[in-house]
């Protein structure tokens, strides 16, 4: 399979990306986190790019092989928090709204705003969303996995 576009992407894109990516990171959420929905959500998407390049990058951030490799039966293994379940699940929903899908109940929700404050909640919801958008324009492209960023 072939990237059906290589040419580098507009300046004004990247910027607004950036600004993006910077409201994320100030809304007091753990980085290691952050990485484990970004991973978790490009898993069900099935983004291969951001699947490598989150890898890559939780690696160097300090996050353990064991963890990064169970993400995707975080239900069935004991190596998350309650605070990462509940922000797992909020991703899984919140990205899972295809053939009639509940998404995000208001179950799901409270569970996670037990355990985040509003600004938390806030990039938690953000770096979802961005990850959703990044998922669907890989693929549509077909960027292919190897790159980090």
């Amino acid at each position: 399979m072939e990237a059906r576009m290589t040419g580098a992407a507009d300046p004004d894109v990247i910027t607004a990306i950036q600004h993006l990516h910077k409201a994320v990171h100030a809304g007091g959420v753990d980085r290691k986190l952050l990485s484990l929905l970004h991973l978790r959500t490009s898993q069900i998407n099935g983004c291969s790019p951001c699947v490598f390049a989150t890898v890559e990058s939780a690696r160097k951030a300090g996050e353990t092989e064991e963890r990064l490799h169970h993400v995707v039966a975080w239900r069935d293994t004991p190596f998350y928090t309650d605070e990462e379940r509940a922000a797992l699940a909020l991703a899984e929903a919140a990205t899972r709204l295809q053939d009639g899908a509940p998404g995000v109940t208001d179950e799901i929700w409270d569970a996670a705003a037990d355990h985040f404050s509003e600004e938390q909640l806030g990039a938690i919801t953000l770096e979802i969303a961005m990850t959703n958008f990044f998922n669907r324009i890989n693929r549509t492209v077909r960027e292919q996995a190897g790159k980090t960023w």
